[in-house]
């Protein structure tokens, strides 16, 4: 559905990664229009820690979607236009070094884009189905994820005895095949320190819409060419995740329930001064 003045709203966003498509028992399910297409699901609607929570499955809920071809504008627009201010976007990743083996849970602060093709603007001098055509602005990326919801995942993770990196780099690559050799050895050799593909450019998005965005990353594997072997697998992916969906539901509720209510982080500043052009965004 178009969303409405009575249509139900969120505060609170979580875009699920593999094997995450049931985060909330009782929901409400919300089909959002966007200017750029459907999102990759419907959106479901419940509570956590007496919040408002919006999940959305971000390969659609029976994994139909690639990391290439998700509408990552679709995803985000439509968890703002439900009223969705802070988002977490938990994500399956190979881990690049040694010590970081399947079962670690890392809260990356950088992330490193070796994506191609992907849409990864709201300003891209394109007009809106309106005719009306956004304003180009360049949004501050230095630090891409939200303080704040970074301090929560940790606190979250800490009290489920989880004991959490904290900090490090995301290097988001195009998928769907994972790296070869030499790419995991490059990337490793670069410093960076775990590889997903669907990291960006969500949390680039997020920060364009003035949104609160942080990542958790559940290593599912020792990337390519940081241990030997035969190299990953899918299904090794998507069993390690499935056996840490329980863990990992109980950080994210934890987490919610840490959120601060009032933002006055870089995210929702992001806008500031700025004239966007989009509808219903702050600085519009």
């Amino acid at each position: 559905m178009t969303v409405r003045g009575d249509a139900p709203r969120a505060e609170v966003g979580v875009i699920g990664g593999s094997g995450l498509y049931a985060l909330l028992d009782e929901v409400t399910e919300v089909r959002v229009d966007t200017p750029y297409g459907p999102p990759s699901d419907a959106l479901f609607l419940g509570e956590v820690a007496g919040r408002r929570v919006a999940f959305l499955p971000r390969h659609g809920r029976g994994h139909t979607l690639p990391p290439h071809r998700i509408d990552y504008r679709a995803n985000l627009w439509a968890l703002q236009a439900l009223g969705v201010r802070q988002v977490f976007g938990p994500c399956a990743v190979g881990g690049l070094r040694p010590e970081y083996g399947p079962g670690t849970l890392l809260v990356p602060d950088q992330f490193v884009d070796r994506t191609s093709g992907r849409v990864q603007t709201f300003y891209d001098g394109q007009p809106l189905p309106d005719g009306s055509v956004p304003e180009v602005v360049h949004v501050p990326m230095a630090d891409p994820y939200c303080p704040a919801g970074r301090r929560a995942a940790l606190d979250a993770a800490a009290a489920a005895a989880w004991g959490p990196v904290d900090g490090g780099t995301l290097v988001v690559i195009e998928g769907p095949r994972f790296s070869t050799r030499a790419e995991s050895r490059w990337f490793s050799a670069s410093g960076w320190s775990v590889v997903g593909m669907t990291g960006h450019p969500e949390a680039a998005l997020a920060r364009e819409l003035a949104l609160c965005y942080s990542t958790l990353a559940l290593v599912t594997d020792h990337d390519a060419g940081v241990v030997a072997g035969e190299g990953v697998t899918q299904a090794e992916v998507l069993k390690v995740f499935a056996g840490n969906v329980d863990r990992l539901r109980t950080v994210l509720f934890k987490a919610i329930e840490l959120l601060p209510v009032d933002r006055d982080c870089v995210c929702s500043h992001a806008l500031d001064g700025l004239t966007t052009g989009l509808p219903g965004v702050p600085g519009a």
